[in-house]
């Protein structure tokens, strides 16, 4: 049967060939608009309508994305990552539903099509399921945000700034400059340190002074040194505390207040006056020292050897 109709349509095409050759296209096209017209009609209202539903989908995915980020720019609390995967969820969609409806507009059977594309769903699923996890973990940490683009993070034994959030992974830069792409399961079940959530930082920073300076001058310079800084807050007010009375010094420790934005440059600054505001107002940070003690003294006679 499938040899008759090879045959059958080698005829048909030999017969076009010899008709184009001998100059009556025109004959030829009349006649099979006569035999055919009807599937002609029908072929071309399909293909139309399949240009048509093209372009409405097309329409709908540019209408989409205008709506969704529209709705994203609106609500503070979103983050921007938030809108592309909304997008790119949508976009699917919309495509898919157009896919189906060419099909069926062709008379193709898409309901065998979804039974086949539900159990290969399922197998991938199954095959796929720490993906899936990825997925399922990037959708809850753009929901929840424990971060934002551009925040510090610590989590899981990795840190470093967010430059991307997708559904599969993060992507972090380390201050070194190095790339990270972290699985979201892995940041999802992990506690998460933010450095870059809240607005204003402790600074704890650690100096000694001798044992034999004045206490009470190393309180009032220290504090000095603080509340001249322009980048330490005010509220709450900072403190110069003594930490500790260590073998070789007495440890006082500088805690402070500043914007987040300020931490490192409020830091770096206070770390470079300590030094010069110590030794102005005639203090000592003493070398670690160590006394050793022989509890037996030694005997004459090697003593004399």
């Amino acid at each position: 049967m499938a040899q008759k109709e090879t045959v059958a349509a080698e005829k048909v095409i030999d017969n076009v060939v010899v008709t184009v050759k001998s100059g009556k296209t025109g004959d030829f096209l009349r006649q099979l608009w006569e035999t055919h017209q009807a599937d002609i009609l029908h072929f071309g209202k399909v293909l139309l309508l399949s240009l048509l539903v093209i372009l409405i989908a097309w329409l709908f995915t540019r209408f989409a994305r205008r709506l969704i980020y529209k709705a994203v720019e609106k609500i503070a609390k979103v983050d921007e990552s938030i809108a592309r995967v909304l997008y790119v969820i949508a976009r699917t969609v919309i495509w898919l539903f157009a896919f189906l409806i060419v099909l069926d507009l062709f008379g193709i059977n898409t309901a065998s099509i979804l039974t086949v594309l539900g159990a290969c769903g399922l197998a991938v699923g199954l095959a796929m399921k720490d993906s899936l996890s990825n997925i399922a973990s990037g959708i809850m940490l753009l929901i929840l945000r424990p971060y934002k683009l551009g925040d510090y993070v610590e989590c899981g034994g990795i840190s470093g700034t967010i430059k991307e959030m997708g559904l599969f992974s993060t992507i972090l830069v380390t201050p070194d400059g190095l790339f990270i792409s972290a699985p979201n399961s892995q940041l999802f079940g992990a506690p998460i340190k933010n450095y870059s959530r809240n607005e204003k930082r402790r600074v704890d920073i650690t100096v000694g002074i001798s044992y034999g300076d004045s206490l009470e001058k190393g309180l009032e310079v220290l504090q000095d040194l603080m509340e001249k800084n322009g980048l330490i807050l005010k509220d709450p007010a900072p403190q110069v505390l003594v930490q500790d009375l260590a073998d070789s010094s007495v440890n006082l420790t500088l805690r402070f207040w500043t914007n987040t934005a300020d931490y490192w440059t409020a830091y770096w600054q206070i770390k470079e006056g300590l030094k010069k505001a110590i030794e102005s107002a005639g203090l000592n940070i003493p070398f670690p020292q160590r006394v050793v003690t022989f509890a037996n003294a030694i005997p004459k006679q090697l003593d004399d050897k």
